[in-house]
């Protein structure tokens, strides 16, 4: 794992006319899990874009470290290939050869490589995003609602994969407004920064 930190100081952001949250700040070190908690609207996703960098503060900083991966309500996935082919075109632009094949058979993905991206389920195309996300290899992990559309057992999954990648040295944010269990995990409360 290539070295990883993310941080944030005095951070502002505002849509329109509404300021959603001021003053948020937090620094995460290699093996750090953080959950952005708090109800729709109050800027878990414009949080997660603007540490992704797709997204301007209206004030303050972000700074990373260490190559960064983001899943959100977009899986970036061809929806006219096969799961498939659509995953390999990713493997080829991150230029990291092949997923392994344990993490296709964990995600149940195996018997749907062979179907087109557009006749997969929601949960099925969340279970495809993490498998890109794990293909990418990136130190740092930003996952915007990943729990949405998940039975129980995908979302122990979900639980399993972030543990195993802070435990290997990564970094993950997770923003939900669901429970999330991984070891060691700290919550930050959206709700504590609105103005």
């Amino acid at each position: 794992m290539q070295a990883c930190r993310l941080s944030a100081s005095d951070l502002s952001c505002r849509r329109g006319d509404r300021l959603l949250f001021t003053g948020l700040a937090f620094a995460l070190e290699p093996g750090a899990a953080l959950q952005v908690a708090g109800p729709n609207g109050i800027g878990k996703s414009s949080l997660i874009r603007i540490l992704a960098g797709l997204l301007r503060p209206f004030s303050g900083k972000v700074k990373r470290e260490g190559a960064v991966g983001l899943i959100d309500d977009r899986p970036a996935l061809d929806e006219h290939q096969p799961l498939g082919k659509a995953l390999a075109f990713w493997r080829a632009l991150d230029d990291h050869g092949s997923l392994a094949h344990e993490t296709i058979e964990m995600l149940g993905l195996a018997e749907l490589l062979d179907v087109p991206v557009r006749y997969l389920s929601t949960g099925q195309r969340k279970r495809a995003a993490l498998a890109r996300l794990v293909g990418q290899q990136a130190a740092v992990w930003l996952l915007d609602e990943p729990l949405n559309a998940l039975d129980t057992h995908a979302v122990s999954l979900v639980e399993k994969l972030v543990a195993d990648h802070c435990n290997a040295g990564g970094i993950a944010v997770v923003a939900s407004h669901q429970d999330f269990h991984t070891p060691g995990l700290t919550q930050l409360a959206l709700a504590e920064f609105a103005p």
